[in-house]
C-alpha cells in the first residue's frame, strides 16, 4: 500500500515538471545570416553598351570626262576634288584616252549607272550617243548633272560650262580685228557631235558671217583633239590656200596642230588664235607666234559640277546653266592674276 502511494507521489511529480516546462519562455532562435546577395545592395545596372554608329558613307559621285589627252582635263578634275574635300563627297574621275571613244565612254556611264551613285557628273563626246543610258539613270532616280559640253536632252538637271557660242563669237571679233577686216580664215575644231565642238564653230562661223561680209572662212576641219591629227589638216589647208591670213583652233589639240603646222611652213604671219591655255599654247602667245586665245574656267567647271549634284541631292533647284566664265588673254594679260588663275600648264 505504501508503495503504490509513492509510485502515485513520483508521477504526480513529473506531471508538475513537465507542466512547469512547457510554461517557460522559449530560448531566442538564432538569427540567421542574411542571404547572399539578397540582402546586399541592389545589384548594379549591368553596364550599357555603347554602340557607336556608324559614320554614315559618303555620298558618291563618278565624274567622266570626255578624255585625259589635254591637260585641260586635270584642271576640270582638280576643280572637281576641291568640291569633294569641301562637301565630304567622294569622287572618281575618268574618261577615254581621246575624245574619239565614244563606245568606250559609253561602257564608263554604263559602269557608273550600275554602281547607283547619288548622282553623275558626265561630259559628253557625242552629245545624242549617251541619250539612251542617261534615260535609264533618270528611271533609277540618278541625277545627271553635265559639264564641259552637255547632251541634246533634258535629262541632265544643269549644264556647268562656259557658253560657247559666246566665246567663240569674242574669239572672231578679234580675228578679224588682227587680221585688219578682210582676208580669208580658217578652222580646226576637235569634233562635230559634242556640244562644245558644235557651238564653238557655231560661234565663231555665225559671228563672221553676220557681221563681217569681207571675212572668208575658207575651211573648217575637225581633228579629233589629237595634235598630230590636227597638225596635218592645218598644214593641208595652209598649203591649199595661200592667201590665208587666220586660223582659229577651237581646243587644245586643234590649236597645238595649228602652230604646229604654221612653224613646219614657216608662216609665223598668220594670225592665230586659240582656245583653253596649255605650255605649248602660253609659250607660243609669250613669243608672239599666238596672238591669244580664249581661256575657260576649267578648275571652275569641275568644281560647279560636282557641287550642282550635292545641291540636286539635297533638294535644291539648279540654275539649268551654270555659266563658268571665259576670257580673252594675249601677252598683255597673260600674267595678270585673274587670268593666270584659271590657266593650266
Amino acid at each position: 500500500m505504501k508503495s503504490k502511494k509513492l509510485l502515485i507521489t513520483i508521477l504526480g511529480l513529473l506531471l508538475v515538471a513537465a507542466l512547469f516546462a512547457s510554461c517557460a519562455p522559449a530560448a531566442a532562435p538564432e538569427e540567421a545570416a542574411p542571404a547572399e546577395e539578397e540582402v546586399m545592395e541592389e545589384e548594379a545596372p549591368a553596364e550599357e553598351e555603347v554602340v557607336e554608329e556608324e559614320a554614315a558613307e559618303p555620298l558618291y559621285i563618278p565624274v567622266i570626262s570626255k578624255g585625259f589627252q589635254h591637260a585641260f582635263w586635270l584642271a576640270v578634275e582638280k576643280g572637281a576634288e576641291q568640291a569633294a574635300e569641301e562637301y565630304g563627297v567622294e569622287i572618281t574621275f575618268e574618261g577615254p584616252e581621246t575624245e574619239a571613244m565614244v563606245d568606250k565612254q559609253m561602257d564608263m556611264l554604263q559602269v557608273a549607272i550600275d554602281k547607283d551613285p547619288a548622282g553623275i557628273c558626265f561630259a559628253a563626246v557625242d552629245s545624242q550617243a549617251a541619250i539612251p543610258l542617261l534615260q535609264q539613270a533618270e528611271e533609277k532616280g540618278i541625277p545627271i548633272v553635265a559639264f564641259d559640253s552637255g547632251v541634246d536632252s533634258d535629262i541632265p538637271l544643269a549644264t556647268a560650262a562656259t557658253d560657247n557660242v559666246a566665246a567663240a563669237a569674242l574669239a572672231a571679233d578679234k580675228m578679224v580685228e588682227l587680221i585688219g577686216g578682210s582676208g580669208e580664215v580658217a578652222i580646226i575644231a576637235h569634233d562635230n557631235t559634242s556640244r562644245t565642238g558644235i557651238d564653238r564653230v557655231k560661234g565663231f562661223t555665225d559671228r563672221v558671217n553676220s557681221e563681217y561680209p569681207d571675212v572668208t572662212i575658207v575651211d573648217t576641219q575637225y581633228g579629233g583633239g589629237d595634235h598630230l591629227r590636227s597638225t596635218d589638216l592645218a598644214k593641208a589647208i595652209i598649203q591649199g590656200n595661200p592667201d590665208l591670213k587666220g586660223f582659229f583652233g577651237a581646243n587644245e589639240g586643234s590649236i597645238i596642230g595649228v602652230l604646229n603646222a604654221a612653224t613646219e611652213l614657216g608662216r609665223d604671219d598668220l594670225v592665230i588664235i586659240g582656245y583653253d591655255s596649255g605650255q605649248q599654247q602660253l609659250e607660243a602667245i609669250r613669243s608672239g607666234l599666238e596672238a591669244g586665245a580664249i581661256t575657260q574656267n576649267p578648275i571652275g567647271i569641275g568644281y560647279k559640277c560636282v557641287e550642282a549634284v550635292v545641291k540636286a541631292v539635297n533638294g535644291e533647284t539648279l540654275d539649268e546653266f551654270i555659266d563658268t566664265g571665259f576670257m580673252w588673254f594675249d601677252a598683255t594679260n597673260i600674267d595678270d592674276p585673274e587670268i593666270k588663275a584659271v590657266l593650266y600648264e
